[in-house]
């Protein structure tokens, strides 16, 4: 009998025969979906001999919705997605004219689903941009709620542009506006509690998969009441409620400063031989350098919206491109969760069978891990590693290879399948 997941106890149900709705998505999105689906399906029967399976039950948001209904995002998919927890989806387009920005962000609001989990690995036989793609393998978390993405923005000229820099003059801070006449104005609205939340989540990560460190990236050293902060706030609650599992470079300084640079370093050390997590920050644009150049040496993400999505389609792009780049929209104290592509829609391939489904393929492995299905997870991950391996691909790594079969979309999850 088909349930719906459930959380209980902080702890995520999940049935044999769990319900999980899933949007289609546009452009391209039936076309892979299709794919991911019966990858999904055939790697669930395969690792648990039928004993579990899914039931899908299908959500309508994006273009097909507008089609059906006039509307983008419907109030029942939200509240179906709300009352079965985990859900996944295709690309969605961004509807033209006013109401809904973006459908994605949409729905991460509406869902608070403050954490955007992006795991950047090499696959095996991947086109990469960098010498030695091997080296890169960490996991992102992007705050998902705050930032510029609330949306808070004034137009140059209207009225409440006008109020702002009447303000600015009451403050005292009119001349750090170069041309305010013509100046359109944002807010970026960085809270405690939602750089906490996100830290959190990235640091218990790192805990329950022995990873070794967490890096905090910010712009603190100019946006320093909102970035600034972030850094700051998070600090202070690893050493406030971890201070037995972590050491951070705010120690570090602090030891630096009283006893000198040998102690710093030897306390590290002593820390790192404990099994003790470092937390770390690095200056955003320093990052993207960073994880270019020495990807080593980075583990765990947590950073706030704006740098998390440079940072995301960066990192994907250093180790195959954004079209092998799963992503998970996550509240882990709720339980709610939605895994999608995380690239567009391509509306010119549509219908065509072609584009690369891995995004989506390698989203339901994050949804299949977050369920504590894990057979099926790897069964997957190491099926789509053995195709690219074996180069027999879609148009988008066919064209980046040497002596390599070209494959439909369709095709290229029968070839994963056939690697169970």
């Amino acid at each position: 009998m088909p349930e719906k997941i459930q959380i209980k106890n902080d702890k995520l149900i999940v049935p044999d025969n769990p319900i999980i709705p899933f949007i289609e998505g546009d452009g391209i999105g039936p076309d892979i979906w299709a794919a991911s689906q019966r990858v999904i399906d055939a790697a669930v029967k395969h690792a648990y001999q039928g004993s579990k399976k899914i039931e899908w039950l299908e959500v309508l948001c994006g273009e097909k919705s507008f089609k059906d209904s006039g509307e983008w995002l419907p109030e029942a998919t939200l509240e179906t997605l709300r009352s079965h927890l985990v859900g996944i989806k295709g690309p969605l387009t961004t509807p033209i004219g006013g109401g809904i920005r973006s459908l994605n962000v949409a729905l991460r609001k509406e869902l608070d689903l403050y954490a955007c989990v992006r795991p950047v690995r090499w696959y095996n036989g991947t086109p990469a941009a960098i010498l030695d793609p091997n080296r890169v393998d960490f996991v992102l978390f992007r705050e998902n709620t705050e930032d510029v993405y609330a949306g808070i923005e004034f137009e140059n000229g209207s009225d409440e542009s006008k109020k702002i820099i009447e303000l600015m003059e009451e403050f005292g801070q009119a001349k750090k506006i170069r041309f305010p006449e013509s100046s359109s104005f944002g807010l970026k609205p960085i809270s405690k509690e939602g750089s906490i939340r996100l830290f959190d989540a990235a640091l218990n990560y790192a805990l329950e998969n022995n990873r070794q460190s967490v890096t905090i990236v910010h712009k603190g050293n100019i946006m320093k009441f909102t970035e600034g902060y972030f850094k700051k706030w998070t600090y202070a609650h690893a050493e406030e409620h971890y201070s037995d599992r972590v050491f951070t470079w705010a120690q570090y300084d602090r030891i630096q400063e009283e006893k000198g640079t040998e102690a710093a370093n030897s306390a590290q050390d002593k820390a790192v031989k404990e099994g003790k997590i470092i937390i770390k920050d690095v200056i955003a644009d320093a990052f993207l350098q960073q994880i270019l150049l020495r990807p080593d040496e980075y583990d765990v993400i947590a950073t706030m919206n704006l740098n998390g999505d440079y940072i995301s389609d960066s990192a994907a792009a250093a180790v195959g491109g954004i079209g092998i780049a799963p992503g998970a929209n996550i509240n882990y104290i709720s339980g709610h969760a939605i895994f999608e592509a995380t690239h567009g829609t391509a509306p010119k391939y549509a219908g065509q069978d072609k584009v690369n489904p891995s995004s989506v393929i390698l989203s339901a492995v994050m949804m299949l891990n977050y369920m504590g299905w894990k057979e099926a997870a790897d069964l997957i991950e190491s099926g789509l590693e053995k195709a690219i391996f074996n180069k027999k691909v879609t148009y988008d790594f066919h064209r980046l290879m040497d002596n390599a079969t070209l494959l439909k979309c369709s095709e290229f999850g029968d070839e994963i399948i056939s690697k169970f």
